[in-house]
């Protein structure tokens, strides 16, 4: 293994102190022109990359910051990972990945890691962690924005955004379409207990349902992993608990073909005995027979914003910087039409 570079090999190949090297490299301080193309040149030569901790114990950016998420083998939380690290190569920022396994004490642990390694900023996708144990630990990062998780501004006074789906507008459209299409008895796959977007939707289904005159029942309300194993077993038991149910309102896609797998083994058709929306519209919604209808979340377009904004409140945006809610949008195809 090769020896790594430092700085003084390239003030001593270039003839130089250790400070003109440093006021080169971080464009700062009057020199020569000549001087600076020198150590530039040999930078160049020697093939020297400094160091981002280095940079920001010295008081500027490492151009590094980390993006946690609950499980990157989701597609949504894949393609918001996408649409960061878009923004973050234009912008010549590196992105650090922490990917928690659907395990909340982890997103804590994440961010410590993250604290040490003195990134310029964190997103924190859809964090599972409850507030009272989460706002502590997120107060010591400088820089904040979350992607469908809000704070008010008394929890969290460091600068901080978000992005955020309209999930309550994602739960009524979903109830609406499938109670106007004839369904009375609407379950509910919630996700994860912890989760701030399975809280909204539930406030939406809600209101579609008493939009309706029909009553809230929460024996048909379940919590399940947001997994497909997660919907096909939280399925299987509710349906025989009640076999009224006509219509499944899902957290998310992957917990929707769980539901597909268990309606095939108990030999319900799909959408003639059981109607099923699932949620976010990954590409494997449209692939699986029969298609799901679901809810539409750009969640790529999230991921772009997330950074854009990380960025700008980097750069001491204050107040002026634009936070974001995307409005989801009902894809209507065979599993509900």
């Amino acid at each position: 293994m090769g020896q790594r570079i430092t700085m003084s090999d390239v003030a001593r190949e270039a003839g130089v102190s250790l400070m003109t090297v440093s006021r080169v490299i971080n464009d700062k301080g009057e020199l020569s022109k000549e001087t600076r193309q020198r150590v530039q040149a040999v930078i160049k030569k020697l093939g020297y990359r400094p160091s981002g901790i280095a940079r920001s114990l010295a008081g500027g950016q490492s151009y590094t910051i980390g993006l946690i998420v609950p499980d990157i083998a989701n597609p949504y939380f894949s393609g918001i990972a996408h649409g960061v690290t878009s923004v973050a190569n234009d912008q010549n920022f590196g992105v650090l990945l922490c990917d928690c396994e659907e395990d909340p004490s982890l997103e804590l642990n994440m961010l410590d890691v993250l604290e040490s390694k003195r990134v310029d900023g964190v997103i924190m996708a859809a964090p599972r962690t409850p507030t009272e144990k989460l706002l502590p630990t997120l107060a010591r990062h400088a820089n904040i924005v979350m992607i469908n998780r809000l704070f008010a501004k008394a929890e969290l006074p460091t600068a901080h955004g978000y992005v955020m789906n309209d999930d309550n507008y994602g739960g009524y459209l979903v109830t609406k379409h499938l109670i106007e299409t004839g369904h009375r008895i609407v379950a509910f796959l919630a996700g994860p207990s912890t989760s701030y977007g399975s809280a909204q939707r539930m406030i939406g289904y809600q209101r579609a349902l008493a939009e309706h005159g029909l009553e809230f029942n929460p024996s048909i309300v379940r919590n399940c992993p947001p997994s497909v194993n997660g919907g096909k077993e939280a399925a299987t038991q509710l349906i025989q608990e009640h076999p009224e149910i006509t219509a499944m309102f899902c957290f998310n896609d992957l917990v929707a073909i769980g539901v597909l797998q268990c309606s095939a083994q108990i030999d319900r058709k799909i959408p003639d005995n059981l109607a099923i929306i699932g949620y976010d519209d990954i590409p494997m919604a449209s692939w699986v027979s029969p298609a799901l209808t679901t809810c539409k979340v750009n969640f790529e377009a999230m991921g772009k914003a997330a950074m854009q904004l990380l960025i700008d409140h980097i750069e001491e945006c204050a107040d002026d910087c634009n936070n974001l809610v995307l409005e989801p949008q009902l894809i209507i195809r065979h599993s509900a039409p």
